[in-house]
């Protein structure tokens, strides 16, 4: 079995489009597989979904595949459109991110020629805020690292904690928490 053809590789991500549609939906994963499946006798609409699950034994005149097989089939049709889903999202990220480093820059130009010919402590300023800026855009800042201890630096001991202490313990290291 060689490379699908183009309209079958098109015919193939709407099945996947489908199935990831039926699944947002609330649709349990035989419903899904037994609705996409190639042969009309396991598809619940009765008919020959393009490019269905189980097409090469229906070519074949082959019995249609087991329910398991088709819940399977399913399954890694979901996963595969979701991961070509969060690659292009991905690659739009990386697209949206060279974008804005490249206006930083053009900004960073701006006001660092400001700063170095004026001497304006307020070009100064805007220079290190675009430099903060582009930092946390790209990652260039080491992370920061906290530790939680107990009294005088020593360790938390949890397993003695009560649940009124161990919210009292969020509390304080937590604002945001309730």
């Amino acid at each position: 079995m060689g490379r699908p053809d183009k309209a079958a590789r098109a015919a193939i991500a709407r099945r996947r489009s489908d199935a990831i549609d039926l699944r947002l939906a609330g649709v349990d994963w035989l419903t899904i597989a037994r609705k996409l499946a190639a042969d009309p006798t396991a598809n619940s609409d009765g008919i020959a979904y393009p490019q269905g699950y189980g097409i090469e034994r229906y070519r074949k005149n082959q019995d249609p595949p087991t329910d398991e097989a088709l819940i399977h089939a399913a399954c890694r049709d979901v996963r595969a459109a979701l991961a070509d889903r969060r690659a292009e999202l991905n690659d739009d990220v990386d697209e949206l991110r060279a974008l804005e480093a490249d206006r930083l820059d053009r900004l960073f130009f701006v006001a660092y020629k400001k700063a170095v010919r004026d001497q304006d402590l307020a070009a100064i300023d805007r220079t290190l805020r675009i430099m903060e800026r582009r930092a946390r855009l790209l990652g260039l800042d080491m992370p920061v690292r906290t530790e939680l201890s107990g009294p005088d630096g020593g360790p938390v001991q949890i397993e003695n904690v009560t649940a009124d202490e161990l919210d009292a313990l969020i509390a304080l290291t937590d604002p945001d928490a309730e």
